[in-house]
């Protein structure tokens, strides 16, 4: 019975590992189906198959890795900005009520502003240069960051915070020692939210036209304008991998820092 049992559970282990990928299988193989049966001109929508020697192909050549590594550098530049002042200004606001008071109007003010419309502003200001690029995606990414951090440190269980008091440590100690550690958790959340936002950004400020010779948003661009339906979707299809790797990434990391965080879920 018991042989039985670990029989069974092994075979559902396998099964819940497994599964997700056979969904992508299914759906790929029905995709391919259904263009190559119905006829579907490539044009409006290109087979699976199609689109694979596409993507090889820009492996080959050399393009994908040269695109993907320059709009990772955007991002990167820009995530980096807006993490360190996001975490900053949510850290002041979640230890000082002045600096809430003072902060929050702005950011209550500011966030709901659709940040794809300071494009053109920044435009005029900054150029189409990589400068442009890097500020709008910070901008974007500062936000969620800057608001999770402040909410995350003004959720921290009171109790710890007293039980610290009572063992003796001070005021900056129990910030240092007991908030910020507690915290991290809703910090990184909104560091995952900061960097998908970011990602979205920087594509669309490459795909602006004129603003840039180089990056995945001007492949897609360039490909669309060709009629290149083939390497839209490869270009497409790379940068959900690209954001995989990104997501996990950062998992991986927020582990390391904090093993007591739930980000791992």
């Amino acid at each position: 019975m018991q042989l039985r049992a670990k029989k069974r559970s092994r075979s559902a282990a396998l099964v819940y590992a497994t599964l997700p990928y056979l969904i992508i299988v299914v759906v790929l193989v029905a995709w391919e189906l259904l263009v190559r049966l119905n006829g579907i001109q490539p044009i409006f929508l290109p087979a699976p198959s199609s689109i694979l020697r596409y993507l090889v192909a820009m492996l080959l050549d050399g393009s994908l890795i040269y695109h993907l590594s320059v709009t990772f550098m955007r991002i990167l530049g820009g995530f980096v900005v807006a993490a360190v002042s996001g975490i900053l200004v949510g850290v002041a606001m979640g230890m000082s009520p002045l600096a809430a008071r003072i902060i929050d109007p702005w950011i209550a003010a500011l966030y709901p502003l659709p940040k794809i419309s300071l494009i053109p502003l920044l435009i005029i200001w900054l150029g189409t240069g990589e400068t442009y690029k890097i500020v709008i995606s910070a901008v974007t990414a500062f936000f969620p960051v800057a608001i999770s951090t402040f909410a995350a440190i003004r959720q921290v269980d009171p109790g710890l915070i007293k039980t610290a008091k009572d063992l003796g440590a001070t005021p900056h100690q129990r910030q240092i020692k007991v908030v910020i550690p507690a915290s991290l958790p809703g910090i990184f959340s909104g560091l995952h939210l900061g960097m998908g936002v970011t990602i979205i950004m920087v594509v669309a400020a490459e795909m602006i036209g004129g603003s840039s010779d180089s990056g995945m948003g001007y492949v897609l661009v360039h490909a669309g304008q060709v009629m290149e339906t083939e390497k839209v979707f490869a270009a497409l299809i790379a940068l959900a991998v690209f954001g995989a790797v990104i997501t996990n990434l950062q998992k991986w990391l927020d582990r390391l820092v904090a093993p007591w965080s739930d980000t791992k879920q």
